[in-house]
């Protein structure tokens, strides 16, 4: 969850993290049978392979079926014979780690099997990722999730497959259901929006007969785009692009390709907003801009923009000329922009001073006119406003480059970042030149199914709306009490491990159990997204043509940044249900300057989640989840806040700097890792937050577990699955992170993200736990169990 209020196109945040789709469609044999054109159509291996693949699958459930009544069989036999089997242990003779006497963990007797059939489908889902052949103490991410990677394509229209991806499946298809529902036109008006949106999006036929038209009038308003304009472009040399930033926002472009402009809580005041003035929002990522012209996806980047601009008018040898020296700007604007590993400081980013001083210090910017201009009319701001300036560096050099680079540079580049913007809205010539682009960056070979786009940006747009209809059909309720019952537990361990570790003064570890304890808890959805009047008060002012789609979507960008903006003088509210009204989301989240963590309804399913399966899969699944969301309130950049969500320093020096040698052993472990598939090393700086997440967040869901299993007594086992419980948390938590990348993906999240891929973030952190070589009596110096750890929490 991001820090700040600012907020993206009306309650877009889907955009924290790829959108994970389909993995595939079952076949429809039916459709086959009855389609005779199709099967004289198929060559004779096709005709083959179709038989081959449906005579297997008959065996498969053959095979199902024979295993569970063999189970069931051997079952009814020894009870018969009202015998127990002995325990037995994965790997035969327990081993001692550490110098500690290892007791093995208790296995429940042989015809203590779970035949429910949720059991049977956790079973299945299990075995057909694993590849139970690989030793764990070798490869465990292999072990776990070997047959997962070898037998699953990544299909053409998707960059990668992970875990997420079934769940996102199944969700998009619940989505699809509610938003395409006719609704009555009694209903309330924030129902029907969805609906609309929707159409607009499906209305292909429309939206190839306007072509480039949505775009290409709004440019006209704007004093249209100098490359396509050619010498009559401002003819009478007007042009300024403080005006040009003041026209997008009218229009519900982003303001932010030169300065970012936002509304932030004021990080040391977290009960008040402040203005915050930050760094370019810039098209490609600032890694790859700093290389110039010789990296190729700055290469890509460069063509994609010519091509766009020729499709759009432009002379492509004008496009080609006046194109660079606009990407020669935005490079420089990434050059003197910050990377990603000095922001991760956050008092670095706290700078205040006033307006006033701001136009003292940088007077290429008329301040008050500038903020007056970009807040709703009925907010001013004098010069004594005191505003954040996130990067004072930055600004330092803005002005000098703005000075010595033509209006005309700098009117295309800003031209071409809405046109970049509106191509998603328009015809298919220029959607078919995206996607040529977005291949370069992802591997991606196709679009998405165009109803999936459509669900995607409805329910990203309308989060509040659709989240709304989507909880009251499918959300259950009990769901939400398991989870907060887990959470509870899982923050009792953490209280645990704090008053265990050795290297923090007491005064230090008291304010980090008060911290602890603050932490507030949003499950599933806030109550007040079933209040009708609710809704219909936030989404007052919205309205929706159906035969509108780009104008629709840019009205929805403009009442999305009023609402953010309009709170600029309220006092910030913690628990404000909007903030937390996205349930149809598979992601969790936490937030510093709210210190609170939030589970969606859309992760409490699936993989992650279910009530009727055995603990150890939920605790190795959302509990592992849990843990890691409470962990950030604790990890490089969360613990830098206090209990009340202010950016303070409450760490005692000798503490910190003991945090600081462990963090240090987490960035260094992550950053030796060099992935087989791309060559690149990882990087530990920048996944630190999130590795040092993962580390605390297994192992507090690991121990809350055993506590369970305590007070309960042990659990079955699942059929066909002959590990222990403890065994089955850790396969349950390696197999979260089941993934496949295409290359260029994998490429761009190693040298762009904040997680590391999935392999390390199984690899890494497993090997960093006690708990999991003692269970899988992995030897000393085996790469499961290596003599150096590291370990923060």
């Amino acid at each position: 969850m991001a820090d700040s209020d600012k907020q993206l196109p009306i309650e877009q945040q889907q955009q924290q993290q790829q959108r994970s789709t389909a993995i595939f469609k079952r076949a429809n044999m039916q459709t086959v049978i009855k389609n005779p054109n199709w099967w004289r159509r198929r060559t004779t291996l096709e005709r083959c392979l179709v038989l081959i693949s449906i005579i297997a699958l008959i065996a498969v459930i053959g095979l199902v079926i024979g295993l569970v009544s063999v189970i069931l069989s051997n079952r009814l036999a020894e009870e018969l014979k009202a015998t127990t089997n002995p325990p037995e242990a994965l790997q035969g003779s327990s081993r001692t780690t550490d110098n500690e006497v290892f007791m093995p963990p208790k296995i429940p007797p042989k015809d203590d099997v779970c035949l429910s059939a949720e059991c049977i489908h956790t079973s299945s889902a299990v075995l057909s990722k694993m590849k139970p052949e690989i030793e764990p103490c070798d490869d465990f991410y292999q072990f776990v999730c070997g047959t997962y990677i070898d037998e699953h394509l990544i299909p053409d229209d998707k960059d990668s497959l992970n875990t997420f991806s079934l769940i996102s499946d199944k969700l998009h298809e619940q989505l699809k259901e509610i938003i395409t529902e006719e609704r009555p036109a009694t209903e309330p008006n924030h129902f029907q929006l969805p609906n609309k949106l929707y159409k607009a999006c499906m209305n292909k036929t429309l939206i190839e007969e306007l072509d480039a038209k949505p775009i290409a009038d709004i440019a006209k308003k704007l004093g249209g785009w100098p490359v396509i304009e050619g010498e009559s472009w401002d003819a009478d040399n007007s042009w300024s692009w403080q005006e040009t930033v003041k026209k997008f926002r009218k229009m519900g472009f982003s303001m932010d390709y030169i300065i970012d402009f936002s509304i932030s809580v004021d990080l040391k005041n977290s009960t008040t907003r402040i203005i915050d003035f930050d760094q370019s929002a810039i098209g490609l990522s600032r890694e790859y801009l700093v290389k110039g012209f010789n990296e190729t996806l700055v290469s890509s980047y460069y063509n994609y923009m010519v091509d766009m601009a020729v499709l759009f008018g432009a002379d492509k040898n004008k496009a080609q000329s006046e194109l660079r020296e606009s990407l020669e700007f935005e490079i420089a604007l990434a050059n003197i922009s910050w990377p990603a590993e000095k922001r991760r400081n956050t008092n670095d980013l706290y700078n205040i001073r006033t307006l006033k001083q701001l136009q003292e210090a940088y007077p290429y910017v008329q301040w008050v006119d500038y903020a007056n201009a970009l807040l709703p009319a009925k907010l001013k701001v004098d010069e004594d406003e005191p505003v954040n300036l996130s990067v004072p560096s930055f600004f330092e050099q803005l002005g000098p480059l703005l000075e010595r680079t033509p209006n005309r540079v700098i009117a295309n580049y800003m031209m071409w970042r809405i046109h970049a913007f509106s191509v998603v809205f328009l015809s298919e010539q220029f959607r078919k030149r995206q996607l040529q682009y977005a291949t370069a960056l992802s591997g991606r070979q196709e679009q998405e199914a165009r109803w999936k786009e459509c669900v995607d940006i409805t329910s990203g747009s309308l989060a509040i709306a659709v989240g709304s209809l989507y909880v009251r059909k499918h959300f259950k309720q009990d769901s939400k009490a398991i989870a907060l019952d887990m959470v509870e537990q899982i923050r009792g361990v953490f209280d645990n491990i704090l008053s265990e570790v050795d290297w923090m003064d007491e005064a230090t570890k008291v304010e980090a159990k008060n911290k602890l304890h603050s932490m507030t808890t949003h499950i599933g959805y806030p109550d007040e997204m079933l209040e009708n009047s609710k809704l219909e008060e936030y989404y007052r002012n919205l309205e929706i043509d159906p035969s509108k789609y780009f104008e629709s979507f840019l009205n929805m960008n403009i009442f999305g940044t009023d609402y953010s903006f309009n709170k600029l003088r309220l006092p910030v509210n913690k628990t404000d249900w909007v903030r937390h009204a996205r349930p149809a989301v598979v992601n969790a989240f936490y937030s510093s300057i709210e210190n609170s963590i939030q589970f969606p309804a859309g992760i409490l399913q699936g993989h992650f989640f279910h009530a009727a399966r055995p603990k150890y899969m939920n605790y190795g699944a959302i509990g592992f989840v849990i843990g890691h969301e409470i962990t950030h309130g604790f990890d490089d950049q969360g613990r830098r806040f206090d209990l009340q969500g202010n950016l303070l320093d409450w760490w005692a020096e000798d503490t910190q700097k003991a945090y600081l040698d462990k963090a240090k052993c987490i960035i260094e472990q992550y950053g030796n890792f060099t992935d087989e598939q791309t060559g690149l090393n990882l990087n530990g700086i920048n996944t630190q937050g999130e590795n040092i997440a993962d580390n605390g967040g297994v192992k507090e869901s690991y121990r809350a577990y055993r506590q369970w299993v305590e007070k309960n007594g042990p659990e079955p086992k699942l059929p066909g699955l002959d590990y222990t419980p403890e065994q089955m948390f850790w396969i349950s938590a390696g197999q979260t992170w089941c993934a496949k990348y295409r290359t260029e993906t994998l490429k761009m999240r190693i040298t762009t993200g904040v997680h590391s891929p999935s392999q390390y973030r199984v690899m890494g952190t497993f090997s960093n736990m006690k708990d999991f070589s003692r269970d899988f009596n992995c030897p000393d110096g085996s790469r499961m169990n290596p003599v150096h750890k590291c370990e923060v929490w």
